[in-house]
């Protein structure tokens, strides 16, 4: 019974051996009780179990390394050329023509300032639409002559927050002294002077319609003013500082305005009417043309949002 007993716990031990997963040879089956289970306490389940994760599990995987890239070579880097294409002297010649006509707009904005701090309101708003020329004169220069280039637009962009974004809100600043609290005329100033800045980035960094501007342009806005100021409407000033405002938001709308192209397309008896009535009544013919070119841009809105 002895001797079976022992058998049979020898018998025991090697099952639940092969059952923890210890493979024991024929004499470690064959040791003593107390013996054979010191490899077990030594070596346990638990830490042979977390010795093998720790030997599969793969490394922390930390940030890829970042690879430097190299400098740019000095010599590599070329200079946007000014003038794209060939360089001859007509093309610098005429190159030079239509930033010259950009370059007179800023001039005579920067003399309508001057004038316009001296008294001398009407003249110094005649020198803007003088601007108003110049600058519809570099633009179409510029494409006749094909000497469009990135310089000539930001130049032009430059030339116009001078005389259409702060010329004009001088002009009308001057001439609104002594008819409006000179707080609400510094207000309306500084709208034509805000609004003119985002409309000149807008137009920037935006894609162009050929049909239509996206806004009035501050080159028609400057138009307006100056027009307004040499006419001399027959408006009090609350009016007139109601219209400013008005024209200010008109610039940085998102309201569709016809082109001067496509104005010039119109049918010849609609440019008679505008004819004869500043023959009648200038003052009240140009009212009327302002407010129907402002009318316009909400109209032509409502009317793309129908056929969408």
């Amino acid at each position: 019974m002895r001797r079976s007993g022992s058998l049979a716990r020898q018998v025991l031990l090697v099952r639940v051996g092969r059952r923890d997963g210890e493979l024991h040879s024929a004499t470690d089956a064959l040791a003593e009780p107390r013996y054979s289970d010191r490899p077990r306490r030594r070596y346990g389940l638990q830490r042979f179990h977390r010795t093998r994760i720790e030997t599969i599990a793969p490394a922390a995987i930390g940030p890829a390394p970042q690879v430097e890239s190299p400098a740019p070579d000095v010599a590599t880097v070329s200079a946007v050329p000014l003038l794209p294409g060939a360089r001859t002297m007509a093309r610098r010649v005429k190159f030079a023509l239509v930033n010259a006509c950009t370059l007179a707009s800023l001039v005579l904005g920067i003399n309508a300032i001057f004038i316009a701090m001296n008294g001398d309101v009407r003249v110094a708003a005649l020198l803007l639409i003088a601007c108003v020329a110049f600058d519809g004169l570099d633009g179409a220069l510029a494409r006749k002559l094909g000497v469009s280039s990135p310089f000539g637009a930001q130049m032009d962009s430059l030339a116009d927050m001078c005389s259409f974004g702060l010329a004009a809100p001088v002009v009308v600043y001057a001439s609104l002294a002594g008819e409006v609290p000179t707080a609400a005329a510094g207000v309306a100033a500084a709208l034509v002077a805000a609004c003119a800045a985002i409309r000149l980035a807008r137009f920037n960094v935006s894609p162009q319609d050929g049909r239509f501007f996206s806004g009035v342009p501050t080159t028609m806005a400057a138009a307006v003013l100056a027009l307004m100021v040499v006419i001399g409407l027959p408006v009090p000033g609350a009016v007139q500082i109601a219209g400013v405002a008005l024209l200010a938001f008109t610039m940085v709308s998102s309201f569709p305005y016809a082109k001067l192209a496509r104005l010039v397309k119109l049918p010849p008896w609609l440019w008679l009417a505008p004819v004869i009535g500043a023959l009648i009544d200038v003052r009240l013919t140009f009212g009327l043309i302002v407010v129907g070119y402002l009318i316009s841009g909400p109209l032509l809105w409502l009317h793309q949002r129908r056929t969408i």
